[in-house]
Formats: structure tokens, C-alpha cells, sequence
């Protein structure tokens, strides 16, 4: 059966999350929804990323197996049917074994921190009116690029084999009024940047040194780990696939 990628970007703060769920409003269902009024038959999606209730996404994807052709003009029909914070930006014919989550060749996530108050910055970064020490965040993420296992980084009640992830890209930078963490790498674990931001947060306001930000992330024991960073600041920056697939 014929398979499309489609990719979509969307402002999280309403939705409790993209995987449908009962009795609440999701990505998915809605994506879900406005396909099965333009086409007239039901559509299951499959997603590259779960992002959590209230993350954000510039770029996300799923595939959906169907016989009907959807054409890339249909995209405008279709934006008219989703609510104004989803926006469908391309549909794609991919060959048949394609698959939008297994097929990533890595993701990338980024995290919006701000020290001023913003009423333009509300719902997509996180207001820390503390004073850091930027230097102490530049080592830190450092010190993210020389591991690869991130068991306490990931929250309990994980259905994951393995918790080795391979990071491509971990930096402290600004970005206009916000001061951002990006990282990149092969796969995520439940929790694992909201646990990394929080933790090397307390790093760079002295709370824990660097020393013991190494012995937390060696040491495997999420109780260790900050995951008191709200999800509002987050974003799913990048979904990548092999050259050429889109």
C-alpha cells in the first residue's frame, strides 16, 4: 500500500501530547480528523517523535499508509481543517518501507530559557530569573558529548531496551532574548532533555558542581537528575532521515 511522509509543525500548549489518547485533545487526533473529513475514510498515523503534553515541534512527522493519492495541493484543503496552532507543511510518496520513526537518522531538540519576563515568551520558554554561570553550562554539555548512557536522565516507567544514546551535538548558546540548549542525537529517552536542562541548570547556579553532574549522569539514578523543567520551553527543532527520502 502506498505510504506518505507528512510533515507538520505545532504549538503544544493545548494539546496533551501528540499520541491520541481518551477523552483529550492530541496532535494525532487531530491531524487524524481533518483527514477523515477531506478523504471520507478513517486514517492511522504513525509518528517519528511523541512529544510530551505542552512540547512544541517545528518540525515532526508521521507516515500513513492509504490507496487514495494525496496530492500535495491537498495540503492547503487539509491546514483548513486543523486548529490554527497545527500547520501540515509538506506530504510526501516515500517508498513502502519507509517508516517515520525508525527510519530517523537523528532528532533534535531545543529548550528556551529566558531571564525577563516576555509576554510574547509566555507559553514557549521557560522565565528563570537566576543569575548562571555560562562557562559552567558550556562544560557541562561538554560532558554530555563523552557519554552514552543516559539511564538517569530517563524517567521510571520506561518500556526501553537499552538507555545508550548517542549525542551528536550538546551546546549552551543565545538566541535573541533566550538563552537555549540544543542537542542532537540518534534517539531520546522519555524525559531526557527536560532531566538534562534541569540538571545542568543547578550546575551553572552553583547548586552542584560539575564534578558531581558527571557523577550523576555515571552514577544511573534518575532521582538524581532535575526533571523539574517545564514542558513549555521545549521544542522538537529537527527530524532527520537518510539524503534523499524526502
Amino acid at each position: 500500500m502506498p505510504r506518505y511522509f507528512i510533515e507538520l509543525t505545532y504549538k503544544g500548549t493545548r494539546y496533551s501530547g501528540f499520541q491520541s489518547q481518551p477523552n483529550a485533545l492530541t496532535i494525532q487526533a487531530a491531524i487524524e480528523t481533518a483527514l477523515q473529513t477531506r478523504y471520507k475514510q478513517p486514517f492511522e498515523l504513525t509518528c517519528s517523535s511523541r512529544t510530551d503534553a505542552g512540547v512544541h515541534a517545528l518540525q515532526n512527522f508521521f507516515h500513513v499508509d492509504t490507496e487514495i493519492t494525496i496530492e500535495p495541493q491537498h495540503i492547503y484543503n487539509l491546514n483548513a481543517l486543523v486548529p490554527s496552532d497545527i500547520v501540515i507543511k509538506q506530504i510526501t510518496r516515500v517508498p513502502d518501507t519507509a517508516h517515520a520513526r525508525f527510519g530517523a537518522t537523528h532528532r533534535c531538540y531545543k529548550y528556551y530559557i529566558t531571564n525577563q519576563r516576555n509576554p510574547f515568551l509566555t507559553e514557549t520558554a521557560w522565565f528563570y530569573p537566576y543569575t548562571l554561570d555560562i562557562e559552567a553550562l558550556h562544560l557541562a554539555a561538554k560532558m554530555v558529548l563523552v557519554h552514552i548512557d543516559f539511564t538517569a536522565f530517563s524517567k521510571r516507567n520506561t518500556q526501553v531496551k537499552t538507555f545508550i544514546c548517542h549525542i551528536m551535538n550538546s551546546q549552551w548558546y543565545y538566541e535573541k532574548d533566550c538563552l537555549v540548549y540544543e542537542v542532537k542525537a540518534n534517539r531520546f529517552l522519555r524525559g531526557m532533555v527536560r532531566g538534562l536542562v534541569g540538571t545542568m541548570l543547578q550546575v551553572g547556579r552553583g547548586i552542584i558542581t560539575i564534578n558531581q553532574f558527571k557523577e550523576i549522569i555515571e552514577g544511573k539514578d534518575c532521582t538524581k537528575a532535575n526533571f523539574n523543567t517545564p514542558a513549555h520551553g521545549l521544542f522538537l527543532a529537527e527530524v532527520a532521515y537518510p539524503e534523499g527520502l524526502l
